[in-house]
């Protein structure tokens, strides 16, 4: 018979340790799948995560010396944290975290590995990656704080070294948290075939549990990536045949939409998906749509809510200078751009500072300076169509129109959609060029 404090484990082992990158959001999942509310449409919603967290805190009143509890309650906030889009939860991870080392200082690896994913979630990479390592100093065997150094190593631009950290994950746990880590690393690499593979791999292990969700949303999203809408619509589609509320998949079908030209459906979609999951980049998404088919005001609607939400994260422990950078960057702000890139690269160097350096470079018109850094952005052998759009327009500001031709080539190749605010501007600096390759 399962005891009270087996089940909070149990489900507390199944959430989700954030990792949050540009160019997606790729998470840690445990092979038992991801705590999630049911749909609104049940009789009886039943949110295993909330009931999870009350039933840890419930144990800790009784027995507050409980160090595994405190440090299970500390990550189970963090997931909290991404489900709800609410980063109050962050402070109150860290505490959770923190109790759970006091009363355990040595060898406590679940409270060393959950201090590694919230600093993940709060972007501070270079300390996320040294308390993984401290957790694996203690317990070499932890697929999870293996998961969260890989997600760490990423992030600080070291892919070598996160590529082998995502391997000994697998060897130690191959399924779906495993999986899909091994997936992004492919895909960054430009190798599309096994990250898509991979991604196969990891819905096998999820069918039936509410991980599929998952798995059906970055299965769609690396389709979408691809220029490939008829897979994307058809992964999207069958997540919200299982759950219609589902915020990622709201918006990856939005995206769909929108590159399909159904200007209202697209609206309804990416409005759903700030609505039910209210972070800058969602806005600034919608924002961005919104003036690609000439609403400025509904746009501007939507910016002037990313101050105030970017307030909120900065408050409780999470940078956003990257996303600060590139949407300074793209509406007329160089001197914002500047600073913003500059304190992100100072952070980490990977290509998503390297490219978010290049585009503010660019709109400052310091061109020569910009190109290294998009040069950088574009070198690991992945294709991000954006990125290699921002090299294309550096490379024509520069004169350079043969190299030009080949990325914005490149980029609409790969990605005719690849944003509805920049389409029709590499479409035009192409056609200045003489057209495709």
């Amino acid at each position: 018979m399962m005891t009270k404090r087996t089940a909070i484990s149990a489900v507390i082992a199944g959430v989700v340790l954030l990792l949050l990158t540009a160019g997606g959001v790729y998470n840690l999942l445990t092979d038992d799948g991801v705590s999630q509310a049911a749909p609104e449409e049940t009789a009886e919603p039943v949110d295993p995560l909330a009931e999870a967290i009350a039933a840890a805190q419930q144990r800790l009143t009784d027995l507050p010396g409980d160090y595994t509890t405190w440090a299970e309650l500390g990550s189970a906030y963090v997931e909290q944290a991404r489900v709800t889009a609410d980063p109050s939860y962050y402070p109150r991870a860290e505490g959770a975290l923190q109790e759970s080392l006091t009363l355990r200082p040595d060898g406590n690896d679940p409270a060393l590995t959950g201090l590694g994913a919230l600093a993940n979630a709060r972007h501070d990479f270079a300390a996320a990656a040294e308390f993984a390592r401290q957790a694996l100093a203690i317990n070499s065997y932890s697929a999870t704080a293996y998961g969260v150094l890989t997600d760490a190593l990423t992030q600080l631009g070291d892919y070598p070294g996160a590529t082998a950290a995502v391997q000994q994950m697998l060897a130690l746990r191959p399924g779906i948290a495993s999986f899909t880590r091994a997936s992004y690393d492919f895909e960054l690499h430009g190798d599309i075939d096994n990250a898509r593979a991979a991604l196969e791999q990891a819905l096998d292990g999820a069918q039936g549990s509410s991980a599929e969700l998952f798995c059906l949303y970055y299965l769609g999203q690396l389709a979408f990536s691809n220029g490939d809408l008829e897979e994307a619509a058809q992964r999207f589609g069958a997540g919200l045949e299982q759950a219609p509320n589902d915020p990622s998949l709201i918006l990856g079908q939005a995206r769909v939409d929108a590159a399909n030209g159904d200007v209202e459906q697209a609206v309804r979609g990416f409005q759903n998906a700030v609505n039910a999951r209210p972070l800058p980049e969602n806005f600034i998404e919608f924002g961005q749509y919104l003036e690609s088919v000439d609403r400025q005001e509904e746009a501007q609607e939507q910016f002037d809510v990313v101050t105030t939400v970017r307030t909120l994260f900065a408050e409780n422990g999470v940078a956003d200078d990257l996303g600060t950078a590139l949407f300074a960057a793209d509406h007329g702000d160089p001197a914002t751009a500047l600073t913003a890139a500059q304190a992100e690269y100072e952070r980490r160097q990977n290509v998503d500072s390297s490219d978010a350096m290049a585009w503010a470079l660019y709109s400052a018109g310091r061109y020569a300076e910009a190109l290294p850094f998009a040069v950088s952005a574009t070198s690991i052998g992945g294709i991000n169509a954006l990125f290699v759009y921002h090299r294309g327009m550096i490379e024509s500001a520069l004169g350079m129109a043969d190299q030009a031709r080949a990325s914005l080539s490149l980029a609409l190749e790969t990605n005719p959609y690849f944003s509805p605010l920049h389409r029709d501007e590499a479409e035009q600096a192409l056609a200045a060029l003489g057209g495709p390759n």
